[in-house]
């Protein structure tokens, strides 16, 4: 286990690093999840394996430190991001990144395009909520429904647990619980400039994997429009890595590869294996 301080109080930011040859791969977790449990089986993947890795926790989750004086807005969770790779000298990673972390990666290399090679974002939210929800009990961001973090504290954090079922409770638990109520909801109100308009105007090279059981994306002609490669996987849900592990890792590799351009239908056939203050 590795780790850098990232806050005034001693806070520190882990992670779980493979060595290996360069590019430094970053490998980022969705929301109350962990980037190790996420990643590993990927990672050793033939298409994957022999690359300097890390596993990295974004602060308030997993094995990183959960300050209760956090923001854990998008920006900040992408601000502490920075500083911890620019602490530890990794400069032009190449960031692969899920749900809520990929709206993180985004916002870190629209703000330290230094920091980012190229950026393979997994089924990220890209658009904030309008209106959001007022049932009370957890939604598809996994908590964004109660109105106010004391509501979640108080009752809400227990619901959650049982809401989202065993396997994802088993990362989330790790979470602290103002962590995941910040951060969810920071998610849910987006960001300025939104996280679409801030992928949209990356330089980067960009990837975006989605599961093919959702269909097309309606945004598809827009994002390709903008130089993001968009590939669906197949027999795959929301957690492309753990559904399809062959699938995942060849998209990545193919992602990641030096390689001219290629069609839609090429892509998708490569990827078939047969700011500091409470908010």
């Amino acid at each position: 286990m590795h780790s850098v301080e990232v806050f005034p109080d001693g806070s520190r930011l882990r992670w779980v690093e493979v060595p290996g040859s360069g590019p430094t791969r970053v490998y980022l977790h969705g929301l109350g999840a962990s980037s190790a449990p996420y990643y590993a089986e990927a990672i050793a993947h033939p298409a994957l394996a022999g690359h300097r890795s890390l596993l990295l926790d974004l602060l308030g989750f997993g094995i990183s430190d959960r300050p209760l004086d956090a923001s854990y807005s998008l920006d900040m969770h992408a601000e502490v991001l920075a500083r911890a790779l620019g602490s530890i000298g990794v400069h032009q990673a190449d960031v692969v990144a899920h749900s809520m972390g990929g709206a993180v990666a985004t916002v870190l290399a629209a703000h330290h395009p230094e920091l980012v090679r190229r950026l393979v974002l997994i089924d990220a939210p890209l658009d904030p909520v309008p209106h959001l929800p007022t049932v009370k009990r957890p939604g598809s961001s996994g908590i964004g429904v109660y109105r106010t973090e004391a509501e979640f504290l108080d009752h809400g954090w227990d619901e959650t647990l049982q809401f989202v079922g065993p396997h994802w409770a088993a990362t989330m638990r790790q979470a602290g619980p103002q962590a995941l109520y910040r951060s969810a909801m920071s998610l849910l109100r987006g960001t300025t400039p939104t996280v679409r308009q801030h992928l949209e105007a990356l330089p980067h090279p960009r990837t975006f994997l989605y599961p093919a059981a959702d269909g097309p994306r309606p945004d598809g002609d827009r994002l390709t429009a903008a130089g993001v490669t968009v590939v669906a996987i197949p027999d795959s849900g929301h957690n492309i890595m753990l559904d399809n592990v062959d699938g995942f890792a060849t998209a990545v590799r193919a992602a990641l590869h030096d390689s001219p351009q290629r069609t839609s239908a090429e892509r998708v056939g490569d990827a078939r294996p047969d700011l500091w203050q409470p908010a």
